[in-house]
């Protein structure tokens, strides 16, 4: 008989065998959408004076902050916030969620290179930016509405209002309206404020300095809101002048482009930066201080026994 060979490992019956640690559940798909919808509406009054100033002939943001209350009283500041809700409960959650299985195609970990990240939400984005368009226009379309003369205005009653409306008074196309910008805008947001973020955090946790908790998750998202801000008001701005207006052949993006250069000149395309950076800049810390708080949460009822999360 031969002998056993050497290189056949040798059980100890009293040690026990290594189990594999198990993987970690996902988190709800949702998360993003509950998270930014919170936070969009605690600075949907920045936002509405942004679109307002983009849109109209508004030029400054105190004084079309003072003409919002003079004119519609403090709720007015809260105009249109239905339109946000549908907007952040299409958009950011999609935007998050195909975030999340971008990375997973690309093998994006936790520390993947900057450019894996942006291609990851350079994906998300134009995802995202195409299925949550509708969303946008009533969003626009209801901040912008009181900045117009009285017979120019939609006079939407709420979200699904306009949406039904423009089915119907403008043709199914409608929502398609603006959708080039849009996805472009979304590409730009998502590679640079999702991407960003994540970079940003990886890298302050490499730090002395920070560990995995509110600090380093507000250093890291006003970071990404300041470089989200500068590359992405371009297309903000060409997004809302498009989808705010309602003439034939006013969607154009190109002759959107050329009637702004003609009388506004190339800066046209930072108006409104102040505010943009001002709203974003909040709602971008809300947003993820609000997300990982979330995650928490789940992962607290997980630990208690709860998998409905």
């Amino acid at each position: 008989m031969s002998a056993p060979s050497s290189t056949t490992p040798i059980q100890d019956p009293l040690v026990a065998p290594k189990v594999a640690p198990a993987k970690k559940k996902p988190y709800p798909f949702w998360l993003g959408g509950v998270a930014a919808t919170i936070a969009a509406s605690i600075t949907h009054p920045l936002d509405l004076t942004k679109v307002r100033l983009q849109a109209s002939g508004d030029k400054r943001m105190i004084e079309s902050i003072k003409k919002t209350v003079r004119t519609a009283g403090v709720r007015g500041l809260f105009d249109g916030i239905s339109g946000t809700w549908m907007r952040q409960m299409s958009y950011s959650m999609c935007r998050f969620w195909a975030y999340d299985e971008s990375k997973k195609i690309l093998g994006a970990g936790k520390d993947a290179p900057a450019w894996k990240l942006a291609a990851a939400g350079s994906m998300a984005g134009g995802i995202a930016g195409f299925i949550g368009n509708p969303g946008e226009i009533v969003m626009v379309r209801l901040q912008g509405d009181f900045a117009k003369p009285p017979e120019k205005r939609f006079n939407y009653k709420h979200c699904f209002d306009a949406l039904f409306r423009m089915v119907r008074e403008e043709g199914f196309s409608s929502l398609g309206r603006g959708v080039t910008p849009n996805v472009f805008r979304a590409i730009l947001m998502n590679a640079s404020q999702l991407a960003s973020y994540d970079f940003f955090k990886a890298e302050l946790l490499k730090t002395q300095y920070f560990e995995d908790n509110i600090a380093c998750h507000f250093t890291a998202s006003f970071a990404a809101g300041t470089v989200a801000t500068t590359v992405c008001s371009p297309a903000d701005v060409l997004k809302s002048r498009i989808m705010n207006a309602s003439g034939p052949g006013s969607n154009s993006t190109l002759g959107v482009i050329r009637a702004s250069m003609k009388n506004e000149g190339p800066m046209f395309m930072f108006k409104g930066w102040l505010p943009a950076w001002t709203r974003l800049q909040p709602t971008t810390i809300l947003i993820f201080l609000t997300l990982e708080q979330l995650k928490n949460g789940v992962d607290w009822t997980r630990s208690k026994g709860y998998d409905f999360l």
